[in-house]
């Protein structure tokens, strides 16, 4: 489960922490344009080893979407995935370690002429029939759409910029997705022109890591005690923020 590594240039063995960096989550993982991935994650696991050493991280510059990730975890393949929210599924099968890395806050996204006004979930099932929700499949939103009541949704598209695309195809009214990010990836998608971000804050999510109930026990507690201390000296405040 756990592997030693010589750490760069100072010959300390360091214990292997495996993880990947998860497809369609920017700024949580995204491109940094030269082969390398980048965001908050990759900042929170750097400075995790900047406190404590012995941890090395591995696997965060390979991509992987989030059901090989699970079964990744579940193998006991990788020991840790950064930023997943809590829900009843996964607390049964994995171990959540340590504080909130950061918040991520859901929003509606519209056709730039859509006239509708959606403060809350009450004023989207008001728009019925025709208040299709997209949302990406696999990803805790659809969740989070399901248990608001919203009836009418549409999950069957993965990636958040095809979503986009049947946004403006009108095959759905609007688009769930979250901040920080959200307002980036409308540009990288080249759509900022033709949609809008609703003002609305829709709901909230805390994210954690995740970590497979086979990762040593003593192990996760440092992983633990590492992200507390980034906590309470504001930095993992200051490494969302870097990213919104």
């Amino acid at each position: 489960m756990l592997s030693l590594l010589s750490t760069a240039g100072d010959g300390i063995a360091a214990t292997e922490i495996r993880t990947a960096a998860q497809q369609g989550t920017e700024p949580k993982f995204q491109s940094a344009g030269d082969g390398h991935v980048a965001g908050i994650c990759i900042d929170i696991m750097r400075a995790v080893e900047r406190l404590d050493s012995g941890l090395r991280f591995t696997g965060d510059q390979t991509w992987q979407p989030l059901p090989r990730i699970y079964s990744s975890l579940d193998r006991g393949v990788q020991d840790a995935s950064c930023g997943l929210s809590r829900n009843p599924e996964r607390e049964r099968k994995y171990l959540f370690v340590g504080p909130a890395l950061f918040t991520i806050r859901y929003h509606l996204v519209a056709r730039i002429d859509d006239t509708a006004v959606v403060g809350n979930w009450d004023d989207l099932r008001r728009l019925e029939p025709d208040n299709v929700v997209l949302a990406n499949r696999g990803f805790a939103g659809v969740g989070i759409l399901e248990q608001a009541g919203v009836a009418r949704i549409d999950a069957g598209a993965g990636d958040p910029k095809l979503n986009l695309q049947k946004l403006l195809a009108h095959r759905g009214r609007f688009f769930f997705h979250r901040t920080p990010g959200l307002k980036s990836l409308l540009e990288r998608a080249g759509v900022a022109s033709k949609v809008k971000i609703l003002p609305a804050e829709m709901a909230a999510s805390p994210l954690y890591f995740m970590v497979s109930r086979r990762l040593d026990p003593a192990l996760a507690e440092r992983l633990r005690a590492a992200l507390q201390t980034l906590e309470k000296s504001g930095e993992l405040e200051r490494i969302a923020k870097s990213w919104e």
